[in-house]
């Protein structure tokens, strides 16, 4: 078992192994869960807003934006 002191204002500062196992680095988000009685403590995967995105314009791929656009419009040629 790894141990770690709790100060006065409730901060612990993770052990080196501990930080090195979950994959951590300064500034990333930790969660701590309970099950049946244990503490489970996780790294927090953040996700991007974004990722649902991902490959959703494949279709689109070689396409020069300019026709994309002229294609929206209806190809209006009168401006």
């Amino acid at each position: 078992m790894i141990a770690a002191k709790i100060t006065s204002k409730g901060q612990v500062t993770i052990p080196k192994k501990v930080r090195e196992k979950l994959g951590v680095q300064p500034g990333e988000t930790i969660g701590f869960e309970e099950k049946n009685g244990v503490l489970i403590v996780r790294k927090v995967i953040v996700t991007s807003p974004f990722d649902k995105w991902v490959g959703k314009l494949t279709h689109l791929k070689g396409k020069r934006s300019d026709d994309l656009v002229k294609e929206a419009r209806g190809n209006d040629n009168s401006r």
